[in-house]
C-alpha cells in the first residue's frame, strides 16, 4: 500500500485516511484495515485500547470452532454500522491475533476516530 493520506467525512466529521499500515489501523480505499488482539470468553462484548499494533476486542464467546471470531464479527458489524458479509476476515480465525477488513465503515468507535482525526499521529 502506497503512504498517502486522504481526508474522509464520516457522519458529518473529516478524518484523515491512512493507507499505510504503521498502526492498528490503516485505510485501503474506503476499507479499513484492523488489526485486532482478540479477548474470548471476557464478560462483556467491548472495544478495548491499543496494545502496540493492533486493538484490544473483547468478546463474550468462547473460541470454540472459530466462534469467538464469527461472534466478534457481529459485534463489530453493529459497531461499525456495517453488515457482517462486510467484514473480512484476512488472517486469525482462530487466533487472537487477527486482521480484519471492514468495508465502507459508517460509524467509527472513538479509540478509531480519534487516531484518524487530523492533527493526531502525524509523527
Amino acid at each position: 500500500m502506497p503512504d498517502t493520506t486522504i481526508n474522509l467525512d464520516v457522519g458529518g466529521r473529516v478524518v484523515r485516511k491512512k493507507s499505510a499500515m504503521d498502526s492498528f489501523c490503516a485505510w485501503d480505499g474506503e476499507t479499513l484495515v484492523l488489526n485486532i488482539l482478540g479477548t474470548p470468553s471476557a464478560k462483556r462484548d467491548a472495544i478495548g485500547k491499543v496494545k502496540g499494533n493492533q486493538l484490544k476486542v473483547s468478546v463474550t464467546a468462547a473460541p470454540v470452532a472459530g466462534r469467538a471470531t464469527d461472534h466478534m464479527v457481529q459485534f463489530l458489524a453493529r459497531e461499525f454500522g456495517v453488515s457482517a458479509r462486510d467484514i473480512e476476515v484476512v488472517f486469525g480465525r482462530f487466533n487472537v491475533n487477527k486482521q480484519l477488513r471492514i468495508k465502507s465503515p459508517k460509524n467509527l468507535p472513538g479509540v478509531i476516530s480519534r487516531h484518524l482525526s487530523p492533527g493526531q499521529n502525524d509523527g
